[in-house]
C-alpha cells in the first residue's frame, strides 16, 4: 500500500515507469512478441497508474510483474495472432542458427510438459530475474511458500529433461 510519506503522483509515477518499464517491456516481448509488447507494457502502467495505493513500496517490480501476468492473460484469451519476429539477414558468426533452433524447440517442449504455473514460476526467475521475496509477491504466497513452489517446479523440469533424454 502507498506509504504516507511518499505521494503517489506524476513524479512517483514517473519513477516507477523509468525504473521497470524496460523489465515489463521484456517480460511481454518473450511472450506475446516485440510488436505487441509495448501495447500490454502501456496496459500494465495504466494500472498502475489507476490502482497506485496498491503497489508495494519497495515490491514494485513483483506487484507489475503479477499485474503483467493479468494482462497477458487477458490478451491470449482475445486469440489474437503472436506476429513472427523477422529473422536478420545475417546470422551471428559464433553461433549456428540450426543448433539454436533445436534447442529453442527442445526448451520449448519441456516447459510445455509443465504446468502453467510451474512454467511461469520458472521463466519469472530465469527470464526476469526475480528473487525470492519477488516471487512470493508476484503469486501472492509467503516467501517459503514461493521457495517451494520454485523448488518443485525446479524438480518437474529436471524430471521432464530427463524423460526427455532416456526416450
Amino acid at each position: 500500500m502507498a506509504d504516507a510519506e511518499t505521494p503517489r503522483d506524476d513524479v512517483w509515477f514517473e519513477a516507477l515507469f523509468r525504473e521497470h518499464s524496460t523489465a515489463v517491456y521484456r517480460y511481454f516481448a518473450r511472450r506475446a512478441g516485440v510488436q505487441e509488447a509495448e501495447d500490454l507494457a502501456a496496459d500494465v502502467f495504466a494500472t498502475a497508474w489507476r490502482r497506485k495505493a496498491d503497489v508495494p513500496e519497495g515490491a514494485e517490480l513483483p506487484w507489475l510483474y503479477r499485474t503483467a501476468g493479468f494482462v497477458l492473460a487477458n490478451h491470449q484469451r482475445k486469440g489474437r495472432p503472436v506476429p513472427v519476429e523477422q529473422v536478420p539477414d545475417e546470422p551471428d558468426d559464433d553461433v549456428d542458427p540450426a543448433t539454436l533452433a533445436i534447442t529453442d524447440d527442445e526448451v520449448r517442449a519441456v516447459l510445455a510438459e509443465l504446468s502453467p504455473r510451474d512454467r511461469r514460476i520458472l521463466l519469472l526467475v530465469a527470464w526476469e530475474g526475480i528473487d525470492g521475496d519477488g516471487l512470493a509477491e508476484v503469486l501472492g504466497v509467503s516467501r517459503g511458500g514461493a521457495d517451494a513452489a520454485l523448488s518443485r517446479a525446479r524438480s518437474r523440469l529436471r524430471t521432464a529433461w530427463e524423460s526427455r533424454d532416456s526416450a
